[in-house]
């Protein structure tokens, strides 16, 4: 019995923090709004007049595409959002700025270029839906 307790203390420690990871990813967080705007000169794209969503992407990154198609048809029929898609690695001094630590990262911009939203992984339509939502 002894020789099996740390084996079981590692699967419980490892079947924790999965569930916790799964869990976090693509969850859309709120996050307090700054006085740092994001501009179309840091993006290289115009803002849209109610919001904008910003995703940050990596060229082997499965679940970026999901999310770059997730967001495309989510914004086709939204005038007022635009989606911006980054690569991650070619921008790097922004990547450091905005503290994106993996992909995909997709910031929620007000119209002001201010984030006051950011998901970690592939989104949930329904989280993004309603982050998009309380915009005004």
């Amino acid at each position: 019995m002894n020789s099996f307790a740390p084996v079981l203390i590692v699967l419980t420690a490892t079947s924790v923090y999965g569930r916790w990871y799964q869990r976090s990813r693509g969850r859309v967080k709120a996050v307090k709004p700054s006085s740092n705007a994001l501009t179309q000169t840091t993006l290289g794209k115009s803002l849209g007049t109610r919001g904008t969503l910003v995703q940050f992407s990596s060229a082997f990154c499965t679940p970026c595409r999901a999310t770059r198609h997730l967001l495309e048809n989510i914004v086709a029929n939204m005038d007022d959002i635009e989606h911006i898609e980054i690569d991650a690695e070619a921008n790097l001094d922004l990547v450091r700025t905005l503290d994106i630590r993996s992909t995909p990262t997709t910031l929620i911009l007000d119209s002001r270029g201010v984030e006051v939203g950011r998901a970690v992984g592939a989104p949930k339509r329904e989280q993004v839906a309603t982050a998009l939502a309380a915009l005004r």
